[in-house]
Formats: structure tokens, sequence, C-alpha cells
């Protein structure tokens, strides 16, 4: 199915004063998505917080059908969090581990996440394996396979690293998990509002996701997906009356459903902004979404590959819209700052966010341009045009 680049240009306000290739960062919001966001916000003004809360209820509601469409689950499996770092931690630390019990990830996994792990491994003698990668830099699923045994109490793996167009084959990790009998926690911070993530054939029992990246919606949002048979087997480790009623002076009772793990304070127009930003990319369709990503930085890696002196750093049999290189004239902060003279939004990425990765691989810091499908192949040229002028000039002034 063809992608209508002319409404998605239409409906993203500033997209032809900016080129914006960080949108694995926070992407540029629609139109809907940003007008119910301000509408909600100034509802709040004028009526204010819980009485807007009350009037809008029907909207907040309809954020868990959007995410239970989204992911192809059940309303009761989604939770609307304040953010991917929160939703991942509130499942990961509902886990009670034991000395001697492993954790099986992957060399790409999210920094944050391997924070984690490490202070349950000091917590409680957990042992964090990193599963090696095979020879296109993606999880090796033979040897993940080899690693299982009785002693692995969880598999959880970042699907789209933050610093590279890897894609690991989250679906292969699933069928090992589940035929081992292991939970499977996926990070999507990625992933979601990128390529279509259908949680049953992926096979994983938790999920969790961001609103601001690909999926265009508010910061400070994101959603956790609990499969419904795995709910009432974890108890999270922050509750208060929202995620567990008060029934007696010494009773309370948890949810049986995934707001177990919300808070009762909300963003609550980010949540009515990111349950319409799901329904924005589901009108487009998450298959052409992909499709128009995989066009647009397939040029843009082509092209790169040809410029003298850029090396590309993206890994992986399959990738993404996510392009991340080095040039040997230029530092990537001191690309990323000239871009941004000429109006081009990049980002890098370096430090601990990608640091198991980049230690394995010799890597430092990378110039990370992220597309999305409103971008344009005429962005691509100008970005590739300016780049080639940043790196002339620089090459001259060594000389």
């Amino acid at each position: 199915m063809d992608l209508d680049i002319k409404r998605a240009r239409r409906e993203t306000r500033h997209c032809e004063e900016v080129v914006h290739f960080n949108n694995a960062g926070a992407s540029l919001m629609p139109v809907p998505v940003s007008d119910r966001l301000h509408e909600y916000l100034r509802e709040e003004e004028r009526f204010g917080g819980y009485e807007t809360a009350e009037r809008e209820q029907e909207a907040l509601e309809h954020f868990y059908d959007a995410g239970a469409t989204l992911l192809h689950c059940e309303t009761s499996e989604i939770a609307f969090m304040e953010n991917a770092t929160r939703a991942w931690e509130m499942a990961f630390y509902s886990f009670k581990f034991s000395p001697g019990d492993r954790i099986l990830t992957s060399l790409a996994e999210y920094g944050s996440n391997v924070v984690a792990y490490n202070q349950q491994a000091k917590r409680y003698g957990v042992e964090v394996v990193f599963v090696p990668n095979d020879e296109y830099g993606q999880l090796d699923l033979r040897a993940m396979e080899n690693l299982i045994d009785d002693r692995v109490k969880l598999i959880s793996i970042s699907h789209i690293p933050t610093g590279g167009g890897l894609i690991n084959p989250a679906a292969a990790v699933g069928k090992i998990a589940k035929a081992a009998g292991i939970p499977f926690l996926l990070d999507a911070c990625q992933s979601l509002g990128q390529l279509p993530v259908h949680v049953d054939e992926i096979g994983c029992d938790i999920l969790c996701g961001t609103g601001r990246k690909y999926l265009r919606g508010p910061r400070a949002t994101g959603l956790l997906y609990v499969r419904k048979d795995l709910i009432e087997s974890l108890e999270p480790p922050l509750l208060d009356q929202h995620a567990a009623p008060l029934i007696s002076p010494t009773e309370y009772r948890i949810r049986p459903d995934a707001k177990r793990f919300e808070n009762w304070e909300q963003y609550f127009a980010g949540k009515a902004a990111l349950g319409v930003a799901i329904d924005y990319a589901l009108s487009y369709g998450l298959e052409a979404i992909q499709g128009r990503i995989d066009h647009l930085s397939g040029l843009l890696r082509s092209k790169l590959a040809q410029m003298e002196g850029v090396e590309l750093t993206d890994e992986g049999v399959r990738q993404c819209g996510i392009v991340t290189f080095t040039a040997e004239q230029m530092s990537p902060s001191d690309i990323k700052r000239a871009l941004a003279e000429a109006g081009i939004n990049v980002s890098t990425s370096k430090g601990s966010g990608s640091l198991v990765s980049f230690s394995h691989r010799g890597l430092d810091e990378v110039v990370r341009a992220s597309l999305h499908y409103y971008n344009t192949e005429e962005e691509i040229e100008y970005f590739l045009t300016t780049l080639r002028g940043l790196l002339s000039r620089a090459s001259k002034k060594v000389r």
C-alpha cells in the first residue's frame, strides 16, 4: 500500500522549516496529536484537572483500545506509563530472583536495562549473560539456545538498539523462550510505530514502548503490555491505591489487569494524545509505514556508503530507519552541531546507552540519522549535499 506523503507533510506543522532526522529521539507530532494535547491542557486550564479527567473519560479509556489494537492484544493487558524506561522497570523489578539465576540479554541492550540487570546481580547474585552476536551483528540464536538451562529465569532484549539500525530477530527469540518456558521481555522503544508489532507472533510476554519516538506522540508517555496469564504472578515493586485498592486498614487487593503497573497520578493530556497518535499511525498502516521507512533509510545508506571517509556502523540482516555512521574528517558531535546550523536535526549515540555494544565493537560515538515516513528524498539529498560540504571543508583544514 502506498503512503500518502502529501497528507503526512500537510499534517506535520513546520516540517518545511527543518529537516528532522531525529525521529529515534523524538518525532515531530502530527497536527491531530498536537491539537488533542493542547486542547486537553486548555480544558484543564479552564475546568480544572479532576473535572477535565471526568469530562474526558472516554478519550482516556480509548488509549487502552488503541494500544490493544496496535499490539493485537486485549485491553486488560495494556497499561499507560510515563515513559518506556519506567514501563520496563515496573515489569522487570516484579521478577523475584535468587542466587544463581541467569538473565539472558543481547550485546545491543540499552544501557538503562543493563544497569537494572547489574543492580539485581548485586542484590541477589543473579548472573547477567550477554548472548554473542552472529556474523551479521545480530543476536546469535544458536548461541542463545545453547545457553538455555534451568538457571535461566528471564530472556530480555531490545528489539531495535538505540545506537544502530539493527532489528534483532525477536520472533525467533520468542520461539526459543516459549519452547523453554522462560518469560520474554522485549524493549520495543524504537520499533513501535516503525514496524508492525504483533505480540503473539513475536511471542513476547512483556513489551514496553514510548510515545515520543516513532509513534509521534508526546514526551512523557509510554505503554506496557503484559500477557494476561503472567500478570497475576508479577507483583510490581511499587503500588498505590490505583494499582492495589485498600480494602481495610491492613489489606489491599492488587488489580487483576495490567493497570496494576500504573500510578494513579498520570499525564492525562499525554494519555489522550497518545491514543490519538496510535490511531494516526494505524490510519496509514504499519506495513506502509515500514515500507516507506525502509525505502528512505535504504536510499540514505546507499548514498553514505559511496561517500569518502564515511563508514556505516549499522549491523543486522534486517535494518530499520536508524542510520548510523562515522566520518574520518570530523567527530560525530562536530557533525551534529554543523548540521544543526544548516537546519538539519540528527543526534549522536555515545556513552552508556550503547556501552556494551560499542565496547565490543570498538566504537566511541556515531552520528544517528533516524528517518520517518514524512521525510522525503529531497531532504535526504539536502542532507547529503550539506554533509559532503562539511567533510570537504574539514579535509582542507587538515591539509
